[in-house]
């Protein structure tokens, strides 16, 4: 999907590409921006933090290029094994891209996570953007963001710094053409008609995770994951037929998921159903079942397969 920019022509014939990583801490709005500039619903948008674990590509195509944004999980301290992980992939992802896109909450106060994702970001300063997201609320602090970067990333020039609402879609246009500026001239690295290179598969199960966890309370989203066993081509390739698992770590939030009289488990997979058919131009039936994986948040063959992708 194309954006507002893609009507104007770019100062010469020549084409920009770039592969941009989305930093910030959790819930700054990184998920909202990435499906709001490709137009699409790329990744898990939740007011529950942490809920990105890998790193989710959304596609931008305008006439000055293509912006291959890769959506990092939030950037915060701590040791647990699973958020270790996740730091390992923002810092990977960080070091490899042309171009980072830094985005700040400015509803917040900046502390000792945002000083830790600015220094993050200092070391690749002459590459990145940044935006001061949630300005359209009323507790917006976009001063006090500004007078922190000046402090802690002197280094990035004012015209770098935009103010944005992803949510509204308010000065998106901007930071992407901020990015374009910084992007070498390259050929696409997808066809114009791509928003995303997410396989089905893995789409399809972050899909589900979305509409779970936006329905459990309190630790039970963190602990679960979603497993594809089976997915087959049916009615001459009119309709997606797929079993997947939610997982969950005890039997005692097997329960809570699948509700009582299964009404939470049936809520999940009819919501599912409703937001693939949204994304995918053939019919999916899913069969979606609850099943314990004890401890998995612990297990390292399980960490690798959920986030290696």
């Amino acid at each position: 999907m194309e954006t507002n920019i893609s009507s104007e022509k770019p100062e010469s014939s020549e084409t920009k590409t770039a592969v941009v990583a989305i930093i910030g801490r959790p819930s700054a709005g990184k998920s909202t921006f990435l499906n709001t500039a490709s137009g699409e619903p790329v990744s898990i948008v939740s007011p529950i933090p942490q809920t990105t674990r890998n790193a989710i590509r959304g596609i931008v195509n305008t006439s000055l290029g293509q912006l291959v944004f890769i959506d990092t999980p939030g950037y915060h301290e701590s040791e647990k094994k699973l958020n270790l992980k996740l730091k390992t992939i923002t810092e990977e992802q960080l070091a490899e891209a042309e171009c980072i896109l830094y985005i700040i909450d400015s509803t917040r106060e900046t502390g000792s996570e945002e000083e830790l994702t600015a220094n993050l970001v200092k070391a690749h300063s002459e590459k990145t953007v940044v935006a001061i997201n949630k300005t359209d609320e009323k507790v917006s602090r976009p001063q006090t963001i500004r007078s922190f970067l000046e402090k802690v990333l002197p280094q990035i020039p004012a015209e770098r710094i935009f103010e944005i609402s992803a949510k509204n879609d308010t000065g998106i246009n901007e930071v992407l053409k901020a990015l374009y500026n910084l992007a070498p001239v390259a050929p696409k690295l997808y066809p114009e008609e791509f928003y995303t290179d997410q396989e089905v598969g893995f789409r399809i199960a972050e899909v589900i995770r979305g509409q779970a966890i936006n329905r459990l309370e309190q630790e039970i989203p963190h602990a679960v994951y979603v497993s594809i066993a089976d997915m087959e081509m049916r009615k001459d390739g009119r309709e997606l037929w797929v079993r997947a698992f939610l997982c969950v770590e005890r039997e005692s939030q097997k329960g809570i998921v699948i509700g009582k009289g299964a009404s939470m488990i049936k809520t999940i997979r009819i919501e599912s159903i409703k937001a693939l058919r949204r994304i995918f131009d053939y019919r999916i039936d899913l069969d979606l079942q609850v099943k314990v994986d004890k401890n998995w948040r612990q297990k390292d063959t399980v960490l690798t397969r959920l986030l290696d992708k």
